[in-house]
């Protein structure tokens, strides 16, 4: 199995290209802190290349922009390619196939929620007023005896 989640932030703005059959491509690197501190007492970060392609693509290019803080799911992909110099370089990205903001952003980008590639944008967070019922309109009052719960 090939999946990876990640949580960390834009090093830089994403690049949106696009290809020449039209396919919208997004590069960027997130910056990941590790979970452990050097011999210094300073936390290190792994930079790791990404890729996100179609309306994933098109949705971080669009919404997000160096220091935002992300979260994204995805498959490791690796290649190789020989430079211009004629010695083979090899990489290694995360190919993204759905992201979440975290935090909040600048005051154009102060949103939270999520992109999933297959079912486009949504908003992941529900605000409720917590001085009125919340289960108001659901109905007659349920009376439940400890006998009924599972636990």
């Amino acid at each position: 199995m090939n999946r990876v989640v990640l949580v960390g932030r834009l090093t830089r703005d994403p690049e949106m290209r696009t290809t020449s059959s039209g396919i919208s491509q997004t590069r960027f690197t997130l910056a990941v802190n590790r979970r452990t501190t050097n011999q210094d007492g300073t936390r290190e970060a792994d930079f790791i290349n990404c890729v996100a392609w179609r309306g994933t693509a098109e949705a971080i290019a669009k919404y997000l922009t160096k220091g935002r803080e992300l979260a994204v799911e995805g498959r490791i992909q690796t290649g190789s390619y020989d430079a211009q110099d004629g010695t083979k370089r090899y990489t290694t990205d995360v190919v993204v196939d759905n992201f979440t903001f975290i935090g909040s952003g600048s005051a154009n980008n102060n949103q939270s929620g999520n992109y999933d590639s297959n079912n486009g944008p949504s908003n992941n967070i529900a605000t409720t007023d917590i001085t009125e019922d919340p289960f108001k309109d659901f109905g007659n009052e349920v009376a439940l005896s400890d006998d009924d719960l599972p636990f």
